[in-house]
């Protein structure tokens, strides 16, 4: 004798719920952007700042540590320390840093001005 499992209906079939909120997600125009209605403010404010920051940024170059330390012939331990003692401005990206190639030109410029 042989057991077969039961028919089960089809998910658009007459026994079919209809979950509210399925879907696409609504979204709202905010400057020019979409974004989630009901997203946290956290990140809506990511998304205007991101904007904002890729409106700015779009031509900075950005350098590694060891490119810095390269460029200013230290070490990468220097760099590193120049950055968290504030002589170096960067930003964090992850787990790594990068420092403006800008910053490290005007570093270098101010060292050389005081040495000179």
């Amino acid at each position: 004798m042989s057991t077969t499992p039961p028919a089960h209906k089809a998910a658009t079939g007459a026994g079919a719920r209809k979950v509210a909120g399925s879907g696409a997600p609504k979204t709202r125009k905010s400057s020019g952007a979409e974004q989630e209605i009901g997203a946290p403010p956290s990140e809506m404010r990511k998304a205007d700042s991101a904007r904002v920051i890729s409106d700015g940024l779009s031509d900075v170059r950005f350098l590694t540590v060891a490119e810095v330390a390269a460029v200013m012939r230290v070490s990468k331990m220097t760099v590193y320390r120049m950055v968290h003692g504030g002589e170096l401005p960067a930003v964090r990206v992850g787990r790594s840093f990068r420092v403006t190639e800008a910053a490290v030109h005007d570093y270098l410029q101010a060292a050389f001005i005081e040495a000179g």
